[in-house]
């Protein structure tokens, strides 16, 4: 026997809630976490890249391969013969001959595999980016708005193989012993921003579209906008970095606060024209990286100061990450002058900077798009 039906009930309603139906915003669009986890792979990748670069810059590797062959020099040396051949281009240059004369075969081979390891590298990290951008491409997964994104980031580092080279070639001209530093800083400069749109990227895909966008109704512009400059000083402050290594700068004076004794360092002003002070002179370089060093760590507690004051608990927590992550790059830069500059520290010290743009990123990406809480927080 049929049960009794009221009279305001639908004929072909089925029993139990009906589950609600996501708004168009909210649907999933494309493979977010696959290309989430794509970029991080290439993040990852990049920031290996960063840190086989220092060492290649810091045991003066970097001109051991005297020929920029894109496809071909993925193959080393194979014999004996191969290896005689290209020892004997190397010493045609001014690093061999003011620096190295008198080098042995193996200790060539020791700064030639540095070498080719980083390039290798590079050849490697541009693959990765094309098959996954070309299989997420072919199976429709590329989230809806995202294909111009991640082909600008494979753009960038097509461009960041051309600038490795154009940095290279300054040093086997015939006129300089070493590349020109102020070319290593774009070199350098360029994988931080290319590391830095990755990183942004992999933030954006891991929260949905919809939340993104009632995130931002309630963005904190004044940590934003804080968080902003100071990733903007912050990369100022590695292309002196890298002023500082490509002409061994770090290794020049290692007292401080005082540079040999004093605030300003000797004759800092001394090459000509005046213009090549601030790439070649090592004391000035130096004294360059130090005092922007100080401003950025003061702008830095100026921001940390600012976000402690955010309702936003995820906001505070970033800024608080940022000052230790800052605190402790200040103490390594002092540790690797106060040491002359070791490989160690020097690498430390790079790894550090990476670390801290970062986590300025994560603040300036909380700043915009705030994690939502309850009102206790």
């Amino acid at each position: 026997m049929s049960q009794k039906r009221s009279i305001f009930q639908e004929v072909d309603d089925k029993s139990g809630p009906a589950s609600p139906t996501p708004g168009l915003i909210d649907r999933p669009k494309g493979a977010r976490k696959g290309v989430r986890a794509w970029l991080l792979l290439l993040f990852t990748m990049l920031l290996v890249m960063i840190m086989v670069g220092g060492l290649t810059r810091l045991t003066d590797s970097g001109l051991s391969i005297t020929e920029w062959k894109p496809v071909t020099g993925a193959l080393p040396p194979m014999n004996a013969d191969d290896w005689a051949v290209e020892f004997e281009k190397y010493k045609q240059f001014p690093e061999y001959q003011l620096q190295n004369m008198g080098m042995s075969l193996g200790e060539f081979k020791s700064i030639y595999w540095w070498e080719w390891g980083h390039r290798q590298l590079g050849r490697t990290i541009g693959l990765v980016w094309a098959l996954g951008f070309a299989g997420f491409a072919l199976a429709r997964k590329i989230p809806t708005g995202w294909s111009r994104r991640l082909l600008f980031v494979g753009v960038l580092g097509g461009l960041q193989g051309a600038l490795g080279w154009w940095m290279v070639a300054s040093g086997l001209t015939g006129e300089m012993q070493d590349v020109a530093s102020y070319r290593l800083a774009m070199h350098l400069g360029l994988a931080f921003i290319i590391l830095g749109f990755i990183a942004w990227y992999v933030y954006l895909l891991s929260r949905s579209d919809g939340e993104l966008m009632q995130a931002r109704r309630a963005r904190d512009a004044k940590i934003y906008g804080l968080s902003t400059g100071l990733l903007h000083f912050a990369f100022l402050q590695i292309l002196l970095g890298a002023l500082v290594a490509g002409i061994d700068a770090g290794r020049g004076f290692t007292d401080w606060p005082l540079m040999g004794g004093q605030f300003l360092p000797p004759d800092p002003l001394s090459i000509t024209p005046l213009w090549r002070n601030f790439f070649e002179d090592a004391g000035l370089v130096q004294f360059m990286h130090r005092m922007a060093g100080y401003l950025v760590f003061i702008f830095g507690l100026v921001v940390w100061s600012r976000g402690r004051a955010s309702a936003n608990v995820a906001i505070r927590r970033a800024c608080n990450m940022m000052a230790l992550v800052l605190v402790a790059q200040v103490v390594l830069g002092v540790a690797t002058v106060l040491n002359g500059a070791p490989l160690g520290l020097g690498l430390a010290h790079q790894l550090g900077a990476v670390i801290l743009w970062v986590t300025i990123l994560r603040v300036r990406f909380l700043a915009q798009y705030p994690i939502s809480q309850s009102v206790r927080g």
